[in-house]
């Protein structure tokens, strides 16, 4: 009977492999999966391999498309490397080098044990955003009130008045930012970050600060916890705002790593992001990124940042306070000189996370 229901567990992955994340990459190319029969071979020995506990939890995450991520899926390193097997088996299928994949934030098996096993589960994995070129600009600029510089003064007082609050990922688990009770533990720790969600040029819901190392930021997710955007309401929400936050989804996670701060992009369509630190030194024009699904970027690098001190020089581009320790995200939409929106704040839904100094 216990091989039977392993079977029929395996049979249900099978049938789950439906294209993976859709092949696209980075730059928004559509690649063609590879279906090779010895990438199937490979990949039903490693099933073969796992326990029906893992065998559970990995259908978990693949049926449910990472929204339920699940736990770490451990197997012992035999052959090629297991983790890039099953990523281009359920994700990415023209994947080709385990160097393109990045382990999130929270996974326990990415780096190997003293039994020489790594996490399998494909969802514990993003693509790493590689160089990219621009696409060409639009010869149709924005309106001139786009143009008028925004006011994020009420974002920077409340963060440096907030500096002994702190509220945890976990707990906003459903509940709306603008009625937040703080968790008195957690206040006396600080935070690294503050994040505030904006429509066009309207500031929605407090500031919400954030404690843990990584922070869940999404529309609708069942049972996750984080900064939930489908609770903050707005009276006169405009239609272009109505529909981008419907395309948010699982929306995107933050990490606070060793090198910087990462973006990993959850949801079923691209995120836009500018920071100073993806801008070269002294560089005038912006430099906006776009994070296709299921990619990371590295929106904050603390080295850059350091280097930054010595150009003080605020860019041109700046349509407020200019803040050498801020980022911006953009859902669906970009902006900047490549795009038909000048200024973030024509987008219809965006970010601003302020890190600590």
């Amino acid at each position: 009977m216990f091989r039977s229901r392993r079977t029929g567990l395996v049979r249900r992955l099978w049938r789950s492999r439906a294209g993976g994340d859709g092949g696209v990459s980075c730059c928004g190319l559509s690649e063609q999966p590879s279906g090779s029969p010895e990438l199937r071979a490979a990949a039903s020995a490693i099933l073969k391999r796992l326990k029906e506990q893992a065998l559970c939890a990995l259908l978990e995450a693949v049926e449910s498309r990472g929204a339920a991520p699940g736990g770490c899926v451990c197997v012992t390193r035999h052959g090629p490397p297991p983790h890039l097997l099953l990523c281009r088996l359920f994700r990415w299928p023209e994947l080709q080098h385990p160097g393109q994949l990045k382990a999130l934030c929270g996974c326990q098996g990415a780096g190997g044990s003293e039994n020489n096993s790594v996490c399998c589960n494909p969802y514990h994995y993003s693509r790493v955003c590689g160089p990219e070129s621009p696409p060409p600009p639009y010869s149709r600029l924005s309106p001139k009130i786009e143009q008028k510089p925004l006011d994020l003064s009420d974002s920077y007082t409340e963060m440096e008045a907030s500096n002994s609050l702190c509220i945890t990922a976990g707990d906003i688990s459903g509940t709306s930012a603008s009625n937040t009770s703080l968790s008195p533990d957690m206040s006396k720790q600080g935070h690294w970050c503050s994040v505030a969600y904006w429509e066009h040029r309207t500031r929605v819901g407090r500031l919400y600060a954030v404690c843990q190392p990584s922070v869940s930021i999404f529309y609708d997710l069942p049972q996750g916890s984080g900064f939930c955007l489908g609770q903050l309401n707005l009276e006169n929400r405009s239609e272009a705002a109505a529909r981008t936050r419907g395309k948010i989804g699982l929306g995107i996670v933050l990490s606070r790593e060793a090198d910087g701060v990462w973006a990993y992009n959850r949801s079923d369509h691209p995120i836009f992001v500018n920071s100073p630190t993806l801008d070269a030194p002294a560089c005038r024009p912006l430099v906006v990124r776009k994070v296709m699904p299921g990619y990371s970027l590295k929106v904050f690098d603390y080295k850059k940042s350091c280097v930054l001190r010595h150009h003080p020089t605020p860019p041109e581009h700046t349509d407020g306070p200019y803040d050498p320790h801020s980022v911006r995200i953009s859902f669906a939409k970009g902006w900047g000189p490549c795009y038909s929106r000048q200024m973030i704040t024509s987008c219809p839904c965006w970010l601003e996370v302020l890190l600590g100094r």
